[in-house]
């Protein structure tokens, strides 16, 4: 199948698309601005809270006649305009595949080295986010607003959070699994080759917020202990350089002051003597309030805080890669067998955690809502920092292949760090009411991962779709949940290889990403719950019909409290959604025959911890069957606290082979 790099099969199509939109644009804006000013949001309020009442009405009295003037001398252009571009879209092709071609260009991202599948196997992660990039005018109705800015954040904000070091933390305590008593000042990366990876064993008390300083700055966050998924012998291939600290069960995780300096410059080792790597990981004070660009509540910022249990990646360093995970992988083994593991949910077999950052090392990424193509691009540019293949503006206009008009695309958006081999998009025919007037499907797409010692090819299958939003329209998205199965097989079999020429692939994983509109505790969404769709394809955080797991939370955030104070930065947020009573308050909840989810005090009569309809599904169907894929973490993320009115949900898989099993 040929990835399509271009919207038209020739520039002439091309240059007439540019021509046609350029005369639709100014129209098209100055409707958009002129809905905007009188669609203010909560943030918008409150910085005129103290400007004079008269202000604001005063400047809307202004600009509205200028406004429809400018608008109405647009109209005929606008009308030309349309009238080009609407039937070439009869030509346009559904998506656009963007290749990074200037490698230097992604200085955030890790090189990777082809997966062989050798060893004990490969760990795969996945990310899906609803980002409301809506034209401004329409964002604000979920109370965000200035979406060019926002598409530019969003992307930075991925892409830091996912190129971040990684520190693995580790607590040994049977009785203090909580790091409620213990804190960072500061993490910051090795520099150079004499600062390697070291673990770090030592309690350490909670004084001032954390802040990864380096070029992305970030942390990964659990109130859970830590458990290594690897053991003796080899590492796995997918593993990176990781620095590990532990955290002692002596004095409940206090320590002196003397022991509390040591923390900032070396690694004191406590306990019978264990072997440790070579060089020192560096914790240095940053005082709380000093900001940097990218994850903090502030668009300018990259502050980042964290008073709970963290999980950060170190990045690469010039030791040897295979002598340093050899050395990590022996002191995991060791903290594994020291450690007492005691999770909030003894029975669960992976690690979840509400995170307020990306993770590091993120292979995947399914977006939802790109619908503007200007914040498509900036965001786009963003993400190219990190992922070196994006395929983006997914979806058709005008009447082609639909049967009603459509105004915006799918709003799709996948990037990954794996070339794509194989791409296609469906668009459901059966949207009704205003989003019938969106192109929204099903993108599907074939990744390769990998290869083997006889040069099979390694891949991937990864679905990434946005269902009917309207409420009550049940049938709808069960339909639309039948075609997205259909669809699904109808591409595995187009694009699978068993000819002679081309040995047979093996399959790694299958994943499907995207935001499913219904949620698994509300009443109403009964039909959704029980589709066979569930029965193909697990979903981590679901026990089953009606049911999630104690730990799964909502990722519907309630829009009027999306810049308090209280949440309006990732840190912030994820301490808020770690509390039951944060949650009933910024989340969305369930909705049910007897209850209104809009009445906050009777929330906690309700099921679950709010409307979790953002979804990670994976099936172990149809894949190689010598191979075994299981769950090995799953978050909830924050970082993108005040951007957007959807919690981002992440996965990592990993795809045992065996090959070394004992």
């Amino acid at each position: 199948m040929v990835l399509y790099t271009s919207p038209f099969p020739n520039s002439f199509l091309s240059v007439l698309h540019s021509f046609s939109w350029g005369l639709i644009f100014p129209c098209y804006w100055l409707a958009d601005r002129l809905v905007a000013s009188f669609v203010p949001t909560t943030y918008e309020k409150r910085q005129r809270a103290d400007d004079p009442c008269y202000f604001h009405a005063l400047c809307i009295i202004i600009t509205t006649p200028i406004y429809l003037a400018l608008l109405v001398a647009s109209l005929p252009f606008a009308l030309i305009g349309f009238l080009l571009w609407s039937p070439l879209q009869s030509a346009r092709r559904p998506y656009i595949y963007s290749r990074l071609e200037d490698k230097n260009h992604a200085n955030g991202a890790t090189l990777l080295t082809e997966w062989k599948a050798a060893g004990n196997g490969k760990s795969f992660c996945f990310g899906s986010a609803n980002v409301c990039l809506l034209p401004d005018s329409l964002a604000r109705f979920n109370n965000v607003f200035n979406t060019q800015a926002r598409a530019k954040e969003i992307g930075r904000r991925i892409r830091n959070g996912a190129s971040r070091p990684q520190i693995k933390i580790y607590i040994d305590s049977p009785t203090n699994t909580s790091i409620s008593a213990a804190s960072f000042s500061s993490l910051v990366s090795p520099q150079g080759g004499d600062n390697s990876n070291r673990t770090v064993n030592a309690g350490i008390k909670r004084t001032t917020s954390m802040e990864y300083k380096g070029d992305n700055s970030g942390s990964n966050n659990s109130e859970d202990i830590r458990e290594d998924k690897g053991g003796p012998g080899e590492p796995n291939e997918g593993e990176e350089n990781t620095c590990i600290v532990r955290i002692n069960g002596e004095d409940n995780g206090h320590m002196s002051d003397t022991e509390t300096d040591t923390v900032n410059g070396q690694a004191h080792a406590s306990g019978p003597a264990e072997p440790s790597l070579e060089g020192d990981t560096e914790i240095s004070k940053t005082p709380n309030h000093k900001q940097k660009e990218g994850d903090s509540g502030s668009l300018d910022s990259y502050s980042a805080s964290r008073e709970s249990l963290v999980k950060v990646r170190v990045g690469d360093g010039t030791v040897d890669q295979s002598t340093v995970n050899n050395k990590l992988l022996y002191k995991a083994s060791i903290m594994k067998k020291t450690s007492v593991r005691k999770k909030k949910h003894t029975d669960e077999t992976f690690d979840h955690e509400i995170s307020a950052f990306f993770p590091a090392n993120l292979d995947f990424l399914c977006l939802q809502e790109v619908f503007d193509k200007r914040a498509a691009e900036k965001l786009k540019e963003q993400l190219h920092h990190y992922f070196e293949y994006i395929v983006y503006d997914v979806g058709v206009y005008s009447c082609h292949g639909c049967c009603s008009f459509k105004f915006v695309n799918s709003g799709l958006l996948f990037a990954s760090r794996y070339p794509v081999m194989d791409a296609a998009y469906h668009c459901y025919p059966n949207g009704r009411g205003t989003d019938s007037l969106a192109s929204k499907g099903a993108l599907f797409l074939k990744v390769q991962v990998g290869s083997t010692p006889q040069d099979q090819r390694i891949v991937g299958y990864i679905s990434c779709t946005h269902l009917q939003a309207i409420a009550g329209d049940t049938t709808v998205r069960c339909e639309q949940l039948d075609m997205l199965q259909d669809w699904l097989s109808e591409f595995r079999k187009s694009t699978s290889s068993s000819s002679t020429a081309n040995p047979e692939e093996l399959v790694a994983f299958d994943v499907i990403c995207g935001d499913l509109n219904f949620d698994n505790c509300s009443s109403e969404d009964k039909l959704e719950q029980q589709h066979s769709l569930f029965t193909h394809y697990k979903d981590p955080c679901r026990i089953g019909p009606g049911e999630d797991k104690p730990w799964a939370i909502g990722t519907l955030l309630d829009p009027e409290g999306l810049y308090d104070e209280e949440v309006c930065t990732p840190d912030n947020l994820q301490k808020v959604l770690e509390s039951e009573e944060g949650r009933k308050g910024y989340l969305v909840y369930p909705t049910s025959k007897n209850h209104s989810s809009s009445q906050k005090g009777r929330k906690a009569s309700l099921k679950g911890n709010g409307r979790r309809i953002d979804y990670m599904l994976y099936t172990e169907e149809g894949l190689y069957l010598e191979w075994k894929v299981e769950v090995e973490e799953f978050s909830f993320i924050t970082q993108l606290a005040g951007l957007t009115d959807h919690l981002p949900v992440a996965m990592r898989l990993m795809v045992s082979t065996g090959e070394d099993d004992p």
